[in-house]
């Protein structure tokens, strides 16, 4: 695979794939400009070396074109940010689209409209793919979040350019990737929590066979305490992953990797209940209740596992963090980890959003764009988008 900085690009068109998917008020006003931000330094490293790019990306999931899915608020805040003439495509492919990008002038950038206003977008259909690529003669890919994805922009039109490459947050998503988890600083920690177990038990497997610590958090936990014979009252569990479950703490015993359950959880009726959360001893779950997130000593616990570690890697979060009853686990546990003196790597919106939130992002070596994409990762498969990029 090449990179951006092994691509000739000076006074030529850079079709260039971002990742400006970022949140909304009900203002149409940006709440979170990370993932544009993240995409800057590929957008200025362009620029500073004379090529003109022309930028496209996907934003939300629209059912058809709609005003407030348009990309315009995207495109304003990358002015704001750089000072570049930034304009705004009225659409993502055409014959007016391809006529602005050829009479795209040195210092301009041309912004398309939402790719998935077209349904091309994610059927990877071949004629939307050959419309895209007439836009561009150097084809650079910067969208990691995305990268798990088959669409027409991630993999059917890199495959039409001969000049292609991933931008510098690509680059560094794989750089990170390969020091947490191709080659480690040991004893590599993970920590993994979110709702279910069935959406990351592919990453567990692959983790068995590389983590010398696992720790566990969220609704993931409460199946494997209930594998195990344990109660766990109403709390969200998936019983048919009970015998996977055993079968991979063998594993784990096995190895000798170290396996960090909850010993006590906060809980109430529900998610929703406010003033009801208390704290009991795992083994002490009311049937009436659910456990909604990790407990005082068990936030110890793990800071105590973490404290070793000279790699850590962590996706998702300790509860219903969005309910602040049920929050703390997870805020120790951002607490924990940015103490510890490893090698930081985090990936997973909600768990980057918790971060920001509590503004102690500066203390993480890496906080990954993208949250199925770095999933993927972490099972050791490979992304499309990245095998797209291959010569």
């Amino acid at each position: 695979m090449r990179f951006l900085k092994d691509l000739s690009i000076e006074g030529r068109r850079v079709l260039v794939r971002a990742d400006l998917n970022v949140p909304l008020d009900e203002k149409l006003e940006i709440t979170d400009d990370n993932r544009i931000v993240q995409f800057l330094p590929t957008l200025k490293a362009i620029m500073e070396r004379g090529g003109r790019p022309i930028v496209m990306s996907h934003f939300e999931d629209p059912e058809k074109r709609d005003p407030k899915f348009s990309l315009k608020p995207c495109a304003e805040r990358i002015a704001k940010l750089t000072g570049f003439d930034v304009r705004l495509a009225n659409d993502c492919v055409g014959a007016e689209i391809e006529q602005a990008s050829k009479s795209l002038e040195p210092g301009q950038v041309l912004v398309l409209e939402n790719l998935r206003f077209n349904p091309g977008e994610k059927q990877n259909d071949p004629a939307f793919c050959e419309q895209l690529a007439k836009l561009g003669d150097v084809f650079v890919n910067d969208a990691f979040a995305t990268a798990h994805r088959k669409h027409a922009s991630m993999v059917g039109v890199p495959k039409l350019f001969k000049e292609k490459g991933a931008g510098l947050l690509m680059q560094r998503e794989m750089e990170f990737y390969n020091k947490a988890m191709v080659a480690p600083k040991r004893p590599l920690c993970v920590v993994l929590g979110g709702s279910k177990i069935s959406t990351k038990f592919n990453v567990l497997v692959n983790l068995a066979q590389k983590a010398d610590k696992l720790i566990l958090g969220g609704a993931m936990a409460n199946t494997f305490l209930a594998a195990q014979g344990m109660q766990v009252g109403r709390s969200l569990f998936e019983q048919e992953y009970f015998p996977k479950a055993i079968e991979l703490l063998g594993q784990l015993a096995r190895r000798d990797c170290k396996v960090y359950l909850p010993v006590d959880l906060v809980v109430a009726p529900s998610p929703s209940a406010k003033g009801l959360a208390r704290t009991v001893p795992a083994q002490e779950i009311p049937a009436d209740q659910m456990a909604l997130d990790i407990g005082p000593a068990t936030s110890l616990l793990y800071k105590a596992a973490l404290q070793s570690a000279e790699t850590i890697i962590w996706n998702g979060p300790m509860g219903v963090f969005e309910q602040e009853d049920f929050s703390k686990g997870t805020t120790d546990m951002i607490e924990s980890i940015a103490g510890s003196h490893g090698m930081k790597v985090v990936g997973g919106g909600d768990t980057d959003a918790a971060i920001h939130k509590m503004e102690l992002n500066h203390k993480f070596d890496f906080i990954s764009t993208g949250g199925g994409a770095f999933l993927v990762l972490l099972e050791g498969k490979g992304l499309p988008g990245f095998n797209a990029l291959e010569s």
